[in-house]
């Protein structure tokens, strides 16, 4: 036992000495199964996947003067869309029409329109469960063959939040709705061109019953015909009198409401993200600093965090989104780079505010004075013994403060700023649909409305879950948890 444990020490230090790239060539094996496995399931989808890189460069290229880099935008986005992509409307349609009573063309197997799209629905949750699981996988590989000690601090806190029902509910809805904005294109019943942006410009085919034969008429026509205004509504899990199905319903403007959903839930999680992590970046550089140099840099800091949070948040937003309305900044994106510099300017001070005491804590350890007795560079310091330990405080607080984005996001559009027409957003359906919600079309704000709670829930307990599973003697761990890292004193 002595001589296997002897073993295993020198293996360790022997390890610790090299880098990952080099444990991972001196164990190749393993890794090339993991890659290979990861190669098989990104290739189904490489042509999405490319799709929305050459989207965000045309983006780019198009905010950009001179007519060739337009052209070229143009022509990357059409190399893409050649690109086949398994789980996308062309490889499962749903959009086809009846040539006689219950028999329908132009949809997957010829089967009815709510079958195939649930049929497509269904296998990219499944695709996505699959991906997660490799990910997971990939982790355990890096554990078991990798990793340069046998155990880590993480290893408790991910037991402890795989424990943790709160989290663990709050993980499955975000991860509901990331799939949703992922796979927009995919999960709408129809393409966001026909339904939001050029309705006029597509024609659909339909089963007229009165004259028994298959006739076609233009999108935005149809759109008009098939409107929820109150009196006459098309609501969820039903089709309108042009063959469409609508799992949501449709909108005031009798447009699809999932397919306005999906990508709403895109524009919101994108806004989102970015923001929290440009505030989460410029707060965590400065707590690194203020919490290492303490005196002046704390005091300018402090009274600039101060002087920021005394403006109520909201009316600064509204006011921002107003003078900047004509402003180019304003047009980028639809209105989303506004709105990212905007929560990002007013969002670090919080996020700051809650990793500023941890930061001043870590700095106050033995091992900070032993790295400065020794010349340790600064920037080394806080990169390597200090940023690891407010890092896991960055993700809880960071979770909590995104819902609160997407919450004014949501009320900026139902106030008419923010994001601009035809790009969809939670708010707006909100907005139009406010006077419905006692009549036929109650559906139109309620479901939105219903979606942005639901989201905001799964953040806060998200949050709540690894706030846990970082600090077990926090208020929401359990006391078990509790007594056991503590040593059961």
């Amino acid at each position: 036992m002595a001589t296997e444990n002897l073993t295993t020490t020198e293996q360790t230090l022997e390890r610790s000495d090299q880098s990952l790239w080099q444990r991972v060539v001196a164990t190749p094996r393993p890794a090339l199964v993991w890659l290979a496995g990861l190669t098989l399931l990104v290739l189904p989808e490489l042509g999405a996947l490319v799709q929305v890189a050459t989207q965000a460069v045309g983006a780019v290229l198009g905010l950009l003067p001179g007519d060739p880099l337009v052209a070229t935008a143009n022509g990357l986005m059409s190399a893409a869309d050649q690109i086949p992509t398994l789980l996308s409307r062309e490889t499962i349609p749903n959009e086809g029409h009846q040539t006689a009573p219950g028999q329908w063309t132009g949809t997957f197997l010829g089967l009815e329109p709510m079958i195939a799209w649930s049929i497509r629905i269904g296998l990219i949750y499944l695709y996505t469960a699959a991906f997660l699981w490799w990910l997971w996988r990939g982790y355990d590989t890096y554990r078991e063959h990798y990793r340069i000690s046998d155990w880590s601090p993480a290893d408790d806190q991910i037991d402890r939040f795989a424990r943790h029902d709160w989290g663990r509910f709050g993980l499955i809805v975000i991860a509901f709705f990331v799939v949703m904005a992922v796979f927009a294109p995919a999960f709408g019943p129809t393409t966001i061109d026909q339904n939001n942006r050029q309705p006029y410009s597509y024609e659909v085919d339909y089963y007229d019953e009165g004259t028994q034969t298959v006739q076609t008429i233009v999108v935005g026509v149809a759109n008009v015909q098939s409107s929820s205004d109150g009196n006459s509504a098309v609501g969820p899990w039903s089709y309108d009198e042009f063959d469409r199905f609508h799992p949501a319903g449709t909108l005031q403007s009798g447009k699809d409401m999932m397919t306005f959903l999906a990508h709403g839930a895109r524009v919101s999680l994108f806004i989102g993200g970015i923001s929290i992590a440009v505030s989460g970046f410029v707060a965590v550089a400065l707590a690194l600093v203020t919490a290492y140099y303490k005196g002046l840099a704390d005091l300018i800091t402090v009274v600039t965090s101060d002087s920021i949070q005394v403006i109520p948040q909201f009316l600064l937003l509204i006011m921002a989104a107003a003078v900047f309305s004509n402003h180019w900044l304003s047009a980028v994106f639809d209105g989303g780079l506004l709105l990212i510099v905007l929560f990002a300017f007013t969002n670090w001070t919080f996020i700051w505010r809650t990793i500023r005491g941890p930061a001043l804590q870590v700095a106050e350890e033995e091992w900070i004075d032993a790295a400065r007795s020794y010349g340790q560079q600064p920037r080394k310091t806080m990169n390597k013994h200090m940023l690891p330990y407010i890092a896991g405080y960055l993700l809880v607080y960071g979770s909590m403060r995104i819902g609160g984005i997407i919450v004014a996001i949501a009320g900026l559009s139902y106030l008419g700023l923010g994001i601009t027409p035809p790009t969809p957003e939670w708010g707006r359906a909100i907005a139009g649909g406010q006077n419905l919600v006692t009549t036929a079309s109650w559906h139109i704000a309620l479901i939105p409305g219903l979606m942005i709670t639901l989201l905001v829930t799964g953040l806060n307990a998200f949050g709540d879950g690894i706030r846990d599973a970082i600090d077990p003697q926090s208020e929401g761990a359990s006391s078990d948890e509790a007594e056991a890292a503590g040593g059961g004193a």
